[in-house]
């Protein structure tokens, strides 16, 4: 006789346990304390077995009648239900520990060990936390091309076209990844190449013609706010390299005897040592700035922290500052000053600018040949361009004591 709502719900414990059969070996265990669980009986190769279901209420009969119908054609076939019950369990365990936010945190890991910085980690964190809300739990060999694209055309409907690019590179190195780990079988992200808005680039604004360098460079002499400020703000002319990596110099990477600054791999961008010639105007103003170990190990300490480097917005807030607009001139804009005027003199083999600003050439073999090359010329270079820099900034002054002295001789 089938088992009836009304039997289940007025069934109570007892002295001790007992069983409320349904039919198929289906029946509702029920204890002394008034707890009923579902229960089937069955036989597999001729032994007697019981599969469990649930709780009643939270599976009630029609579901626990499924299940049971369900374990039934599993019988048929001549498997164990109870043992695919088991495997299924145990699928839906390593799925959870293969979604693709456990693999996103896993590849996260693993990146920040090779030495990617503490800001493209911050990005990347960023990234995928966006994503991470709506497939995060989803197992990575489960998600297809589609789903990720759902998510990036969210991106791209915010107008960050060169983000939701960011996001599908980052999303093809973390099913790379899985692929190498064995928990995905292709890279789904990289089937949407071509589907996303291809971003316009946008160029950095930068001062590129003589007169106006040398404007920027006695506005930089008469800058007067913070001291650690003005001095970044001289030697990056000097330099040219990326503000990260002047906010995030150290001490312990110059070596000032042999005119030496040694940029290490983590602060590098292209993850390669980079080592800037020191000019001897360098030098001068790497010695106005007070050096006390004990202090801080950074060349620009924060303020609010000697343990951090200074904010990555100072330079270019210095540059409002004197007036450069942030169409004008930006902190970036610096090495595009640089590599524009090297160029037009003329003097210096490209090659030599192009490693000096530390571009990476995408030909691998001709990168790994040309890897020792143009030293000696770079070395020369930059002691040229800060002796141009310096006839740059002088040449106002120049032209104006030239006028007043006709003037003085008319009068």
């Amino acid at each position: 006789m089938a088992l009836t709502f009304a039997a289940i719900k007025n069934s109570r414990g007892r002295e001790k346990p007992y069983k409320l059969t349904d039919s198929d070996g289906l029946f509702l265990y029920v204890t002394p304390n008034g707890g009923r669980y579902w229960r089937m009986n069955y036989r597999h190769l001729g032994k007697q077995k019981t599969l469990a279901f649930g709780v009643y209420p939270d599976i009630g009969l029609a579901d626990a009648r499924e299940q049971r119908d369900a374990a039934r054609k599993v019988l048929a076939k001549g498997d164990d239900p109870a043992e695919k019950a088991r495997l299924d369990r145990l699928a839906a365990t390593v799925a959870a520990a293969n979604s693709f936010k456990a693999v996103a945190d896993e590849w996260l890991a693993k990146v920040e060990r090779e030495g990617r910085s503490a800001v493209t980690m911050r990005k990347l964190r960023w990234l995928l936390a966006f994503i991470n809300g709506s497939i995060g739990k989803r197992p990575i060999a489960s998600i297809t091309a589609q789903e990720i694209l759902v998510m990036l055309r969210k991106m791209e409907g915010k107008g960050k076209y060169e983000t939701a690019k960011r996001l599908r590179s980052t999303c093809s190195q973390i099913f790379r990844y899985a692929i190498a780990t064995a928990r995905a079988e292709r890279d789904v992200a990289a089937d949407l190449r071509g589907a996303l808005i291809a971003p316009q680039p946008v160029h950095r604004a930068a001062i590129t013609s003589t007169e106006s360098a040398g404007g920027l460079l006695r506005a930089i002499e008469a800058f007067e706010g913070f001291a650690n400020t003005k001095a970044a703000l001289r030697l990056l002319p000097h330099v040219f390299v990326r503000p990260g990596e002047l906010r995030h110099a150290e001490w312990a990477d110059f070596d000032l005897d042999r005119a030496l600054w040694t940029i290490p791999p983590h602060k590098s961008k292209m993850r390669r040592a980079h080592t800037v010639p020191l000019s001897r105007q360098a030098l001068a103003i790497l010695a106005t700035i007070e050096h006390d170990a004990g202090y801080s190990r950074y060349l620009f300490p924060s303020l609010r922290s000697v343990d951090r480097p200074m904010s990555e917005n100072t330079i270019n807030a210095a540059l409002r500052r004197m007036g450069f607009a942030q169409d004008e001139m930006t902190g970036h804009g610096f090495r595009a000053m640089a590599a524009t005027l090297l160029n037009e003199m003329g003097l210096w083999h490209p090659d030599a600018i192009e490693r000096q600003l530390a571009h990476c050439d995408n030909n691998a073999v001709r990168r790994a040949y040309t890897r020792g090359e143009y030293w000696d010329e770079r070395v020369r270079m930059m002691q040229h361009w800060s002796d141009h820099l310096d006839s740059l900034r002088q040449e106002q002054k120049v032209v104006t004591g030239v006028f007043r002295e006709i003037t003085k001789r008319a009068a």
